[in-house]
């Protein structure tokens, strides 16, 4: 078994809980400036996701909602600007600071940075998204924590297909049994497992029902001292926050 030498992360629902709150209502935003009449609901926006990709999002949304709906010009281009005028609207959302880290992403990344392992981002969200989120949540040089940020359309085939992870591995030169990676949902989780590695769950309001089967340990966040986690699945050795302890055990186990 390789020593641990790298975490991975996904960004969104995993270092922050965005969906809801952030990405939901800059899409709804958009949607406005564009004179559309659409408004995503909480729970029209939660099965949307099962769909990645924002701009994927909304041409499912096309599909099965206004099936008859025709946009002027260019289809893929106009989802294409729909998509760049929300994400205006989302970056200046996380610059207002209205999403947080979810608890124990601070601290276990500064844990990381101490102990010299290697970190990086394997995300479907686009790099203004990822910009946006660290440098408002962890700095001005957080961007320089991250070894690798394999972000947005930067490979062709999204999750659950196991491409950014397959690209984020190349980029460290690293065997998939020396990293450990971070998600939050079931589609993360089957586009890291296909790429073998050992992937944690934390899951969020929109993921907690999903299928997590074959991940090494199920949570519902990473804990703090004054607020442990809660165990969903898997083997914590005892823990009650996730530490680097806890993620060298981890990499003992079979994925």
């Amino acid at each position: 078994m390789s020593k641990l030498q790298a975490l991975i992360f996904d960004v969104d629902g995993t270092l922050a809980d965005t969906e809801r709150d952030g990405h939901r209502v800059a899409f709804n935003r958009a949607f406005a400036d564009a004179g559309l009449d659409w408004e995503w609901s909480v729970e029209r926006y939660g099965e949307l996701l099962a769909v990645t990709g924002g701009k994927e999002r909304i041409h499912q949304y096309l599909t099965t909602d206004y099936p008859e709906f025709e946009p002027p010009g260019d289809r893929r281009e106009w989802i294409a600007g729909l998509h760049k005028a929300k994400t205006a609207h989302y970056t200046r959302l996380i610059e207002e600071n209205v999403v947080p880290l979810r608890p124990g992403v601070k601290r276990l990344l500064q844990e990381a940075r101490d102990a010299g392992l290697r970190l990086a981002i394997a995300t479907t969200t686009t790099p203004a998204n990822v910009t946006a989120l660290l440098q408002t949540a962890l700095g001005a040089d957080s961007l320089d924590w991250f070894e690798v940020i394999a972000a947005g359309d930067i490979v062709p085939a999204k999750k659950p297909a196991p491409d950014i992870y397959h690209y984020a591995l190349q980029a460290l030169q690293l065997e998939p049994e020396a990293c450990l990676v971070f998600e939050d949902s079931e589609a993360g989780l089957q586009s890291a497992k296909q790429a073998n590695l050992q992937t944690v769950i934390t899951v969020n309001g929109y993921t907690q029902a999903q299928d997590f089967a074959g991940a090494a340990l199920v949570l519902d966040h990473l804990g703090e001292p004054s607020l442990p986690f809660q165990v969903l699945a898997g083997p914590a050795n005892g823990a009650t926050l996730f530490d680097l302890q806890l993620a060298a055990y981890l990499q003992t186990q079979t994925p």
